[in-house]
């Protein structure tokens, strides 16, 4: 495929900065798992033991939250609500049957949902498992305050596997968009059926920096 014929959507950074979050919050996903419920704790063998997983799954999350902070700095203004969204939720029946609707710039209200769903659940995640974390923090705060902020800590994990799995589904279900996070580019056509604004402004770009 020729350059004419595709578009980058995602640098190199941008690709290793992803997939780091992504690796994370599988590590954190599993361990946590293994310790919110009894019966999952063979996950954690995965890890090599139960203790090395619990010394291990704290810092993980923290390195999420660091590597996750990067892309909400890299993102967060494409991805601020418009008029579009509007247009967008509205046809979401037509969407839903893979019928692309409204001026679409580089990410669509469901993409921003999900954007903003995960900051806020890393948010209360960092918050709570700070409160919690032993034996570093969690002697500072009492016994109360330790209990909210396990129960928030398990709310918002549960909250942000659902998130994360709906990015993957629709990940899979809109042909190309791996494609992007993997190698970086996608097709001009795939561009300008899902993303016109966003397709719009790249090529204008391509234009100004012709020499």
């Amino acid at each position: 495929m020729s350059k004419e014929q595709r578009i980058q959507r995602y640098t190199a950074p941008e690709r290793i900065n992803h997939w780091i979050v992504a690796f994370c919050f599988v590590f954190a996903a599993i361990s946590g798992l293994g310790f919110f419920f009894p019966s999952f704790n063979w996950l954690m063998n995965i890890f090599g033991t139960l203790q090395l997983a619990r010394i291990l799954h704290p810092f993980v999350g923290v390195l999420m939250f660091a590597a996750f902070m990067l892309m909400f700095l890299r993102y967060w203004k494409e991805n601020l609500f418009n008029r579009e969204d509007w247009v967008w939720a509205k046809n979401i029946l037509k969407i839903i049957t893979n019928h692309e609707v409204g001026d679409t710039g580089r990410y669509n209200l469901g993409q921003k949902c999900v954007f903003w769903a995960a900051i806020i659940s890393l948010l209360l995640l960092l918050v709570s498992g700070v409160v919690i974390w032993r034996p570093y923090f969690a002697p500072v705060f009492p016994i109360p305050l330790i209990r909210i902020a396990l129960l928030v800590h398990s709310l918002a994990a549960v909250g942000l596997i659902i998130v994360i799995m709906v990015h993957i589904y629709a990940a899979l279900w809109i042909k190309g968009t791996i494609t992007a996070m993997v190698e970086g580019w996608v097709p001009a056509a795939w561009a300008k059926l899902h993303h016109p604004r966003w397709y719009r402004e790249v090529r204008e770009k391509q234009q100004e920096n012709k020499p």
